[in-house]
């Protein structure tokens, strides 16, 4: 597969991102373009570009250097308002991670509209239907419409699941885990 058939985003749950982001050593934020460009968004901070090199500029304005600390407070901020960590490709070289985003349903393009290609992760939902309450927290933390409520009960399109793992952070019963993909 050439670099062009390869998405320049790809789905990974937060603690995927937060490893991911331990193999480096200095990081680069901007303002998220998305949500520049839009409405602004009701969900979360503005600033939530992550990169772990330095570009002339990042998919928004205010690119600016930052401390490891920094990352700590996205990541929380990540877990506490419902981002999805969609880590990127570095242009000149497609194997390679050059950042992560973190976006949601309310202003990222991508979860709106699903226009551009996106790889799913690696791991994939596994909900025990028999200890789930069907109580539809997770459903609404499912931007990829992998969980919906019929009949008040839960079901489960997994082929629509990307491995965000939202699901587990909303989940009271704890009925759910990430299994790998197959």
């Amino acid at each position: 597969m050439n670099d062009s058939n390869i998405p320049f985003h790809y789905v990974c749950t937060r603690d995927e991102a937060i490893e991911l982001s331990k193999k480096f050593d200095e990081f680069w934020v901007s303002n998220c373009g998305c949500r520049e460009t839009g409405n602004g968004c009701e969900r979360s901070r503005i600033d939530v570009c992550l990169f772990f090199k330095e570009y002339k500029e990042g998919s928004g304005s205010n690119f600016h250097k930052v401390q490891k600390e920094f990352l700590e407070e996205l990541f929380k901020e990540a877990e506490e308002k419902h981002l999805v960590t969609r880590p990127f490709r570095d242009s000149e070289d497609m194997t390679k991670t050059a950042g992560i985003c973190f976006c949601c349903d309310d202003c990222c393009e991508y979860l709106k509209t699903q226009n551009d290609l996106c790889d799913k992760g690696t791991l994939i939902e596994k909900t025990d239907l028999n200890k789930c309450t069907d109580c539809e927290l997770c459903v609404a933390v499912c931007y990829f419409k992998a969980r919906k409520m019929e009949d008040n009960k839960l079901v489960i399109e997994q082929d629509n699941c990307y491995g965000c793992g939202l699901c587990i952070d909303v989940c009271a019963v704890d009925c759910i885990k990430m299994v790998q993909r197959l």
